[in-house]
């Protein structure tokens, strides 16, 4: 794409040496360390983001794996936002044959919809649109061509609000999408994106920390690869007036922040779970077992069934109650 740019300055880095989902990000973690460098030494202008291109079919896991576990860039970057453009003439097709694809609907922030002025009638925009909400209900769609898709609309999804710098839960997360899309939708199991889902979960009583950490590290190692994106705010029974903010990405947990307060009266624990392949209701009575002991036994047997490598199929991986 650099090619097709009239003019390109200091702004903009090239990394051509392969894709950026698998085989550079030893250069992304260079190129991003070397910013930092120069911007330290005054020898680029100050900037407040950075913008990184993937291919257009990149997996967006690696990247964001990148990013969440390196221990200086963590401390320099936060994620703002992840943003999935699709060609709206050739969405619905891509989305059926590139797996690619559905998972970088799946955990984008923001989605914008690019070509639409090209579609002989509005009317072919709703089963796609209606197909993106299935997928990921908190993500508002931006169409390029009227003009939507500006830096204030697609930028700072992140947890912090920039105007205010300081937390803003309730955008973040946007429990009221996952609500409104509990209706009755009929999955084309030849599709993608059937094995995928969207969920959220709240608790009002604050949960154990150690009972949390269980919960997340048995989340990763069963279904580290089907877990496309967690993120969420909990309210620990040893530091309830902190509330703890957890962002993970298949086999990575990004450090846990703790916010300094609650930022409204709301001070339920809440989750958002993008999956793959796996039941909600089993994710939803794993994370009961954990922060209830009343139902620890029967939901770790239930954990257990069926693994292949357990040694007593069926027994309660917790011996409390």
């Amino acid at each position: 794409d650099h090619l097709l740019v009239e003019q390109v300055d200091e702004g903009i880095l090239e990394m051509s040496s392969g894709c950026l989902c698998c085989t550079i990000r030893g250069d992304l973690v260079n190129t991003l360390e070397d910013l930092l460098r120069r911007l330290d030494n005054h020898r680029i202008r100050p900037f407040s983001r950075v913008i990184i291109e993937t291919t257009g079919l990149a997996d967006p896991a690696p990247i964001l794996h990148t990013i969440m576990t390196h221990p200086y860039l963590v401390m320099r970057y936060r994620l703002s936002a992840i943003v999935t453009t699709l060609d709206a003439i050739n969405a619905m097709t891509t989305l059926d044959e590139q797996d690619e694809s559905v998972k970088q609907v799946a955990v984008a922030d923001r989605l914008v919809l690019t070509k639409t002025d090209l579609l002989a009638d509005e009317a072919e925009l709703t089963p796609l649109l209606a197909r993106l909400k299935t997928l990921n209900p908190a993500a508002p769609v931006r169409l390029a061509a009227t003009g939507e898709a500006t830096p204030e609309n697609l930028f700072d999804a992140g947890l912090y609000d920039p105007a205010s710098k300081t937390p803003n839960v309730r955008r973040w997360l946007n429990e009221e999408a996952y609500q409104d899309s509990h209706t009755h939708h009929h999955h084309d199991v030849n599709r993608h994106d059937a094995r995928i889902e969207a969920f959220f979960l709240s608790k009002k009583k604050p949960v154990s920390e150690s009972a949390l950490q269980m919960f997340i590290e048995l989340l990763q190692a069963e279904y580290g690869a089907r877990l496309l994106r967690l993120k969420g705010i909990v309210a620990l029974r040893e530091d309830p007036d902190h509330p703890h903010v957890i962002h993970a990405v298949q086999h990575v947990l990004h450090p846990p922040a703790r916010l300094e307060n609650w930022p409204d009266e709301d001070h339920r624990t809440r989750l958002v779970f993008i999956m793959r392949d796996v039941d909600k209701n089993m994710i939803l009575d794993l994370f009961d077992a954990f922060v209830d002991p009343h139902t620890q036994k029967s939901a770790a047997i239930a954990a257990n069934r069926d693994n292949p490598l357990s040694l007593n199929p069926g027994r309660a991986l917790l011996d409390e109650g």
